[in-house]
């Protein structure tokens, strides 16, 4: 069937207007299209503080939010965590952030920035508030933040004889993740009660059922808060003697190689390396 100019036409123009396109202008008419009104300008509004934006999005002060080394990144400190926000604060980011070129923990130095009255209180702990494993001239000694069920931390107490050989000696002090009035804490307060507190916490370790013969005042709680204080994010914790941390478990000879690089850093004056540890908090 054949269709005259005219019709086809009208079947384009009904076509467009459907689409949300405006009429074209009828077949022969000659007048120009009608000039289209111009808002009169305004003024834009200011932009709003994306660090009260973030700020009032995630429920943190507005001092916790900082600018990142990535354009457009937010730093939030939120409790023991350091995170990273989008301007708007619909994206978060958790993890650590490095600088590859430097082999910076950026995440790890904040946090170090923020530990800086808890180290204090670290480095007040004696060793007859902790559980030592390892003699006491040993070339490096490490205070580790342990949970009795954390499946890491029982990894590195099943090689201290080996970390003991290379010359480390390991402080263990109580860090139950769970919280008070849970199983770790009193498996923790167990071992701690017990006469032979080393023995004691090697079998926790094992798995097998350890039971004091009485209450006695023990650590627990004070370490616990610490552990919170220096912002812990998981268990076995370490902490040099040079109050350097290193988060999660490492294998004995990794952990010296560590050690001693933290040790030629701090003798050159230079940052030590980023820590990349190969397992924590489980």
């Amino acid at each position: 069937m054949a269709y005259s100019p005219a019709a086809l036409r009208l079947g384009a123009i009904t076509l467009l207007v459907a689409l949300g396109f405006p009429a074209l202008p009828s077949a022969g008419s000659s007048a120009p299209p009608a000039a289209t009104a111009t808002a009169p300008a305004t003024s834009p509004a200011k932009s709003a503080d994306p660090r009260t934006v973030i700020a009032r999005k995630l429920e943190v002060k507005v001092e916790d939010v900082h600018p990142s080394p990535i354009p457009g990144l937010y730093e939030v400190v939120s409790g023991a965590d350091v995170l990273y926000s989008s301007a708007d604060g619909r994206y978060v980011i958790q993890g650590d952030m490095y600088d590859v070129e430097h082999s910076e923990n950026i995440t790890e130095q904040r946090l170090t920035a923020l530990r800086t009255g808890a180290i204090a209180e670290l480095k007040a702990i004696g060793d007859d508030q902790t559980i030592v494993f390892g003699p006491k001239d040993a070339r490096y000694t490490v205070t580790v933040f342990t949970d009795v069920d954390c499946a890491y931390c029982r990894k590195l107490h099943s090689q201290i004889a080996e970390y003991n050989k290379l010359g480390i000696r390991v402080r263990y002090v109580f860090f139950p993740r769970s919280g008070p009035n849970t199983s770790s804490w009193t498996k923790a307060e167990a071992v701690w009660c017990s006469a032979n507190r080393q023995e004691a916490l090697t079998r926790a370790k094992l798995g097998d059922a350890v039971s004091s013969p009485a209450k006695c005042q023990t650590p627990v709680a004070k370490t616990y808060k610490l552990a919170h204080d220096l912002m812990l994010r998981g268990t076995p914790g370490i902490f040099t003697d040079k109050n350097e941390y290193i988060a999660g478990y490492l294998a004995p000879a990794a952990l010296l190689e560590r050690l001693k690089g933290h040790s030629d850093a701090a003798r050159n004056g230079a940052e030590p390396a980023a820590d990349k540890p190969s397992g924590a908090g489980l």
